[in-house]
């Protein structure tokens, strides 16, 4: 994750920034920024992104492009919506690239598939618990919070090893031996950090998460 210049092709740097402008500009028509008006929602927005620039900023890796490190994209998307999350973790990155986390040139690939692809997989899996699950507390936070981030880190750790690979940066049995197992490890830290910060804040302060209905989980019990 975080790619580096040069590590990919132009034609796949660059070829990036197409469907990336494309849902810029969809989540800037259609997000609801009504909710950033009231300066405490905004406050939490930003809060979040200064808190998930310091966790990016934390990665290990021992080759260029083959780094680790925490996502947040989950809990950012249940308390904003992915619309809202995919902007804010784009300036999240945007931040990481410009201390020299990653290169300007990959930018684009960075963030389809570091924030644009989990933003809209915790998204999808919410609303698959929300459609097929019990409107039960604890179904919202082990499955959509808790389980949804794992699945989402899984999922990004899987398209990132299929696309260096796909794009000839690493051999298969490189990736596949000294890379996309850690994200099994990596996905229980996910996990852990997700589920807990929604849980704290459905606790003590709902209002923050958007994605969350009193009405849904409490009423009538």
């Amino acid at each position: 994750m975080n790619f580096p210049d040069g590590l990919f092709s132009g034609t796949w740097q660059w070829g990036a920034f197409v469907p990336l402008i494309l849902v810029w500009l969809w989540c800037l028509r259609t997000a609801p920024w009504r909710r950033l008006a009231d300066s405490r929602q905004s406050n939490v927005w930003f809060g979040a992104v200064v808190v998930l620039v310091m966790i990016w900023t934390m990665k290990a890796g021992v080759r260029p492009g083959l780094n680790l490190h925490l996502l947040g994209a989950t809990a950012f998307t249940l308390m904003f919506g992915r619309q809202l999350a995919v902007v804010g973790m784009s300036a999240v990155l945007a931040a990481v690239t410009y201390n020299g986390g990653a290169g300007w040139d990959a930018y684009a690939l960075n963030v389809l598939l570091t924030v644009v692809f989990p933003c809209f997989l915790a998204d999808l899996l919410l609303h698959i618990v929300e459609r097929y699950l019990p409107p039960n507390f604890f179904c919202y936070v082990f499955c959509a919070a808790f389980f949804g981030a794992a699945v989402a880190m899984v999922s990004t750790g899987l398209l990132t090893t299929l696309v260096l690979w796909l794009a000839g940066v690493y051999s298969a049995d490189t990736l596949f031996t000294d890379y996309f197992p850690y994200f099994a490890l990596l996905g229980f830290a996910e996990a852990w950090l997700n589920g807990a910060a929604i849980t704290l804040m459905v606790v003590y302060y709902p209002h923050w998460v958007g994605s969350f209905d009193d009405r849904r989980y409490f009423s009538g019990k």
